[in-house]
């Protein structure tokens, strides 16, 4: 059995996984665009559903897998309706050491809104929570030493 995070982007994943790969080295597996879907789409309606998608969303992705480090992340577009609503949860990004963490923070910050500034806590030597431009919360951290 396996669990995986499942980003809606609802039409900004393609500037979504530029920005990751540019700002955390993220590896695109592989991408589906909804005009590459086996099962034909037709262009209209508000958003997608069934077999419909509305005008320009033909190169849209439906479907891609990403990896950041160790771990593959899925996304999409969407359902084409509504702005990306990412709550509830965040994704933790673990890195070697404090300077690490404070780079990424800065770049994950860059467009973005800081929830937490980088510091040092009871549980890391350096940890900090931001929402990225696309609206994703990232906790930032390095791992406690064992001991």
């Amino acid at each position: 059995m396996q669990v995986q995070t499942y980003l809606y982007f609802n039409g900004c994943c393609e500037e979504a996984l530029a920005f990751y790969r540019q700002h955390l080295e993220a590896e695109v597996l592989m991408s589906m665009r909804f005009s590459e879907s086996p099962v034909p789409m037709e262009g209209s309606g508000e958003g997608c559903t069934g077999n419909t998608m509305p005008p320009g969303y033909e190169n849209k992705i439906m479907h891609c897998c990403f990896r950041i480090g160790k771990t593959e992340i899925l996304a999409s577009d969407g359902m084409c309706t509504g702005t990306p609503d990412f709550q509830g949860f965040s994704l933790a990004l673990t890195v070697a050491d404090k300077e690490e963490a404070q780079h990424k923070f800065g770049l994950l910050a860059d467009g973005g809104d800081i929830q937490m500034p980088m510091e040092e806590t009871f549980f890391s030597p350096a940890f900090g929570m931001v929402k990225d431009r696309f609206g994703v919360s990232w906790s930032v951290l390095v791992e406690q030493p064992q001991g």
